[in-house]
Formats: structure tokens, C-alpha cells, sequence
């Protein structure tokens, strides 16, 4: 149940998209630089995106990439299953149902088979499947039209904050 740096990173630069695009193309060298993320990985990561459909690519001067849709109509999960990402907590127990025979994976990755019919067995398999259920509900139902109004809101948030520290210490000047 791990989401790795590509997962985070994809979102990240989809974010960084959002939020600088206003439309027009943005170019890879201007997310890498924003966000410190590796020009090299960076395109791995687009060319994932685009094959997933989640961004378009634009050529000649001023190309760049944009949304191929709009931010409320690509998921997290869209992003995440586009650069091959799988948090699924689940993953990893593929239990044959009523053979008693659970298939996992071991550190290597190598499929282990293993005679488990127990309640304890039967009980962590159907939590972390529930889990992965709602995950992937969570993830699908986000998108990044949601998280760019949430981080306007915090900016909006910071900035009465600011203002209003600003008003204090000018009203504390004035007092004295």
C-alpha cells in the first residue's frame, strides 16, 4: 500500500499543469524547474500521461503540454493509472476463493502459494480489500480541479491571515 515517487510525482506535475496552463501550452523545463523534478523523468511521465490520455502534447514554438480534459474531469486515479501506479492494499493477496489457497508475493515479487483458510486469513483479506475499495473511491472521485480550488482556498486563507496580522501590528503602531 505504497504509492511510490512516480505516483506522487505524476500528480504533482498534473497539478503544476493546472495551475500554470490558463490553456496554453506549458513546457516540461518549467514544471522541472518549479516543481525539482528531472526533465528526463519528467518526460517518461508525460509520454505515460499521454498515452493515458490525460494530457496533449503541442509542437512548433510555444508547444508545450495541456490538459486533455478539463480538471474536473480527470481523477487522481486517472493520473495514478496512467503512469502504472498500484496502491491497491489488496494487491498482494489474490486468494483463490474456496480452494483455501492464497497466492502472494514475496519480497522479489515472485508468487508464493500458501494452503491459508483461517478466520484471522479470511478477515485481513476482506478489511484490506474494503480498504482498497475505498481508495480507489477516494482517488476516483478527487480531481484536480479539486485540489486546485482547495490550494486557492488555502492561499485565500493565508492571505487574510497575513492581512490581518498586518492590520494588528499597524493598529498596535497607532495605539502606541
Amino acid at each position: 500500500m505504497r504509492l511510490t515517487s512516480k505516483g506522487r510525482y505524476a500528480v504533482r506535475a498534473m497539478l503544476d499543469l493546472t495551475f500554470h496552463s490558463s490553456g496554453n501550452p506549458v513546457r516540461l523545463q518549467e514544471i522541472s524547474t518549479r516543481q525539482s523534478i528531472s526533465l528526463h523523468y519528467l518526460e517518461q511521465l508525460f509520454r505515460k500521461l499521454r498515452t493515458g490520455k490525460a494530457v496533449k502534447s503541442v509542437r512548433g514554438p510555444g508547444g508545450g503540454y495541456v490538459l486533455a480534459r478539463s480538471m474536473d474531469e480527470i481523477s487522481i486515479k486517472d493520473v495514478l493509472d496512467c503512469v502504472g501506479e498500484n496502491i491497491n492494499p489488496a494487491r498482494d493477496i489474490l486468494g483463490i476463493p474456496s480452494s483455501g489457497i492464497e497466492i502472494m508475493k514475496d519480497e522479489s515479487g515472485n508468487d508464493i502459494n500458501a494452503v491459508v483458510d483461517t478466520k484471522e486469513f479470511n478477515l485481513t483479506k476482506s478489511y484490506f480489500e474494503n480498504l482498497g475499495t475505498i481508495m480507489m473511491d477516494y482517488l476516483s472521485t478527487t480531481t484536480l480541479g479539486d485540489l486546485a480550488r482547495k490550494a486557492k482556498g488555502a492561499e485565500a486563507f493565508n492571505e487574510n491571515v497575513a492581512n490581518t496580522s498586518s492590520i494588528r501590528s499597524n493598529v498596535g503602531e497607532i495605539n502606541q
